[in-house]
């Protein structure tokens, strides 16, 4: 629920360019954002049109389960699988009376699905050096 809401929340506030929600949401550290600042560091995937609507629906898949860091702090990531691109998120979660209130949002579009590595180069062609021909023995001359 906090990955979708918080998500949504990003979502919304790329839509409108209205980051004043988002920013309301966040835990104390994350509101010494403004809201104009916040719209400078979410404006290129705000230029992009990044919809995140599918996380509404799409099941997270998390690589890095929720886990408190030493410094109290509500650590995950993951991402969404969904096509043709995945969104890859990282999120930090600070508690707040009692609540667990965003504090960090890092978030990507990536592959939907594995893609092989690039094939490796062949490796440089290497010189042929001529084999020498030996002369075969010549016969031995009885002594006279």
């Amino acid at each position: 629920m906090l990955v979708r809401s918080t998500l949504l929340a990003l979502d919304h506030a790329n839509k409108t360019g209205n980051y004043t929600v988002l920013r309301d949401l966040g835990a104390p550290g994350f509101q010494v954002n403004t809201a104009a600042k916040l719209g400078e560091i979410f404006a290129e995937q705000r230029g992009e049109k990044l919809d995140l609507s599918g996380v509404a629906v799409i099941d997270p898949q998390l690589s890095l389960l929720p886990q408190i860091e030493p410094n109290g702090l509500l650590h995950m990531a993951g991402f969404f699988p969904s096509v043709p691109s995945q969104v890859n998120f990282e999120l930090l979660f600070a508690p707040v009376e009692g609540q667990w209130r965003v504090f960090g949002v890092s978030l990507s579009v990536g592959q939907s699905a594995p893609v092989a590595p690039s094939a490796p180069e062949p490796p440089p062609a290497k010189a042929v050096v001529s084999q020498k021909q030996v002369a075969a023995p010549k016969p031995a001359v009885p002594a006279k």
